[in-house]
């Protein structure tokens, strides 16, 4: 290579073999990386507002039946909120039409159905995290493996030279160097995301935890009316 020639695109085009495979790696890995972090974003983002948007709807005064009614329609286009407080309806209903009147065996079928399907979608809301956290962690030393490939192949072809200058050793190390360059390009977004994304996600476990005590606690208020309702005299 042309001494005077170093581009990033030049370095790339005549480093060994082996250290384009490296790049080819890194490069395709931070593609996929871009596009994980680009679904995460848009994901995240859909969570939140649907999550909301049913908040509203559960806090507004409309009755728990017709919230169900409604979730049970749009699953598919439900957000995790609903389907939990519509896996805990449909535990309660199915625990009604088996006529088992016990409060406490009602309320703890409810919240165990809603921590069920708590875990079902923090599952999902999780995907992806593991692949960033693996490539923010290991794309540096793939980086560094190219890079020290590549300047051993630099040094061996200088072996038959009879005199070596900065200008012939300059090339072959720059293209080795590209190699760790182009790990850390990888490496960064993917760390900066991962550590926002779990940020993020902890938020939203929270608010659904706490929706699951607070739609827990008027279960309770309500399987406690009614069994003081049956308990009075004339009924």
């Amino acid at each position: 290579m042309n001494s005077q020639d170093m581009s990033i695109i030049s370095l790339m085009l005549h480093a060994s073999w082996m250290v384009q495979l490296v790049l080819l790696l890194l490069l395709g890995v931070s593609i996929a990386s871009w596009a994980a972090i680009l679904r995460k974003l848009f994901a995240l983002a859909r969570i939140k507002a649907l999550n909301e948007e049913f908040e509203r709807e559960f806090w507004s005064g409309a009755s728990l039946n017709d919230l169900y009614a409604n979730a049970t329609r749009n699953a598919r286009q439900a957000g995790p909120m609903e389907r939990i407080f519509a896996s805990g309806m449909r535990e309660h209903q199915k625990l009604r039409e088996r006529r088992i009147a016990d409060p406490g065996t009602l309320l703890d079928g409810a919240r165990r159905a809603m921590r069920a399907s708590f875990q079902r979608e923090m599952d999902v809301v999780e995907s992806s995290l593991s692949f960033l956290a693996s490539v923010g962690s290991v794309s540096p030393y793939v980086g560094l493996f190219g890079t020290v490939w590549g300047i051993m192949h630099a040094f061996t072809g200088f072996a038959g030279m009879a005199q070596v200058t900065l200008a012939t050793v300059a090339p072959g190390i720059a293209e080795a160097l590209v190699a760790t360059a182009i790990g850390l390009f990888a490496a960064i977004p993917a760390v900066i995301a991962y550590n926002r994304f779990a940020r993020d996600i902890d938020r939203v476990a929270t608010h659904q935890e706490t929706f699951i005590e607070e739609f827990s606690n008027i279960l309770q208020r309500n399987l406690g009316a009614h069994v003081a309702h049956a308990a009075a005299p004339g009924h």
